[in-house]
Formats: structure tokens, sequence, C-alpha cells
């Protein structure tokens, strides 16, 4: 299997995407039924990479998307935090949990049910793109589309805050693995070479570290298995 997906036609990509995930959402949708199960990204907590980034001024309020939005704890932060936030996740059972938050928060939230492909993203309209867990689930196919799509919705001057998995926590498949296997095994992890190599073909990575793991007290949610990147869409010029 060819893991040069340059030429694909969107056809060819949607028959990729089935060999991968056949069950469609109905996997992510059961995968969030069980809220009281202990996933670790079941927590109400934002990324302590992402609260840093706000609490220190460098990201300042403006319209923001929370991609692969989940429970929504990036989101409703955001919100109490001054943004104009959209979220997008391609599961259900997913958004309606957000839904349920936000209402009992008070935060006001633009909720979208899709795959972020099937949505119109305004081209460079956000001030900030925050990615908490969906990156590490793009299969390989998708991978270029997905960050061009990032950066295009991305303001000049404009944020992507990222957390995805470091190599020990993903499943340690290659982009060939992936195919020969039909599965991401859970997640792919990324090298600190590859991170860069990928994002800074047009964003400026700002910050890119191991994240800190919080403990319960904290009001913040942190892993050591997980990157958090930070990334600047350089202005326009003049």
């Amino acid at each position: 299997m060819t893991t040069d997906f340059a030429d694909l036609t969107e056809s060819e990509r949607c028959k990729l995407d089935a060999l991968l995930d056949p069950r469609g959402g109905a996997w992510w949708d059961g995968f969030y039924a069980d809220r009281s199960k202990p996933c670790p990204f079941f927590v109400r907590h934002p990324d302590e990479s992402l609260a840093q980034c706000v609490d220190e001024g460098l990201i300042r309020p403006g319209r923001a998307i929370d991609i692969g939005c989940g429970n929504g704890r990036n989101s409703i932060f955001l919100a109490r935090r001054g943004f104009t936030v959209e979220a997008v996740d391609y599961s259900k059972a997913a958004v309606e949990w957000l839904r349920e938050r936000a209402e009992e928060a008070g935060a006001s939230i633009s909720l979208r049910q899709a795959s972020v492909f099937e949505i119109a993203l305004q081209a460079a309209s956000y001030d900030l793109v925050c990615d908490s867990g969906c990156f590490h689930h793009m299969p390989p196919h998708r991978r270029t589309q997905y960050v061009e799509l990032v950066i295009g919705a991305l303001r000049p001057g404009g944020w992507l805050c990222l957390t995805c998995f470091r190599p020990e926590g993903g499943s340690g498949y290659s982009d060939a693995d992936v195919y020969e296997r039909r599965s991401l095994g859970g997640g792919l992890g990324y090298t600190e070479e590859r991170l860069r190599e990928i994002w800074s073909k047009g964003l400026r990575i700002h910050r890119l570290r191991q994240m800190k793991a919080q403990d319960a007290s904290s009001g913040l949610f942190g892993e050591s298995f997980l990157w958090a990147l930070c990334a600047q869409k350089p202005d326009a010029k003049p």
C-alpha cells in the first residue's frame, strides 16, 4: 500500500475512510455513551497548554473553533474567557454531552455534529483553532488535507493549539501499517521532528513541548504521553 496520497481524488479518500472505519460514527457514539468510564479525556478541565497560552495573553479572545471537541472541556473554557466559540465533533453523543455541559455552565457555543471535512470553514476567519485529540486520529490519506484546512481557516496572526499523541502514547503504527492492519490502532503517535515537519510548512511553531501531567486538584488537564503544540500563522505581507 503506497503512502503517497498527494494525487488522490476525494472519491478515493472516501474509499480509504470506509476501509479504515466501516462503522462510521457508530463507534465514536459508543465511546462517548458511558460518561463515567475512566477515560483521561472525560474530565471537565481544559488543556494546561491552552490555558497557559490564554493566561499569558499570548492568545487573546477572538473567534475560535474546537475541532474534535469531545465533551467540550476546552470549548467551555474558551467561552468563559471571552472567545466566540464554535465546536465540531464527528460523534452525535459527544456533541450532545457538550450541549448539556454548555447549558449547565451558561456558555454560549455554536455546535455542529459532522466530520470537519463536511463543513465549510470560511477561509482566514478564525483567531484560534483548538485541536485536542483530533489530529492523532486523522488517517494518513487525510493528513495533508486536514493541515491545509486548519491553516486556511486561520486569520493571519491566528493560532493553532494542538494536543496529540507522542510516540509512547500512540499505537506505534507507521503510515503503511495503518493500511495493512486497516486500523489506526487507537491513534497515531508523532515524533517532535515529524510534527515540526508537518506544521511548519504554513505556521511558525512558537512552542512544542511534552504536556505536563496534572493532578486532580489542578483544575487543568495534562498527560505526559501527549505533545502540546502552539503555532501561529504569519501575518499577511503588506
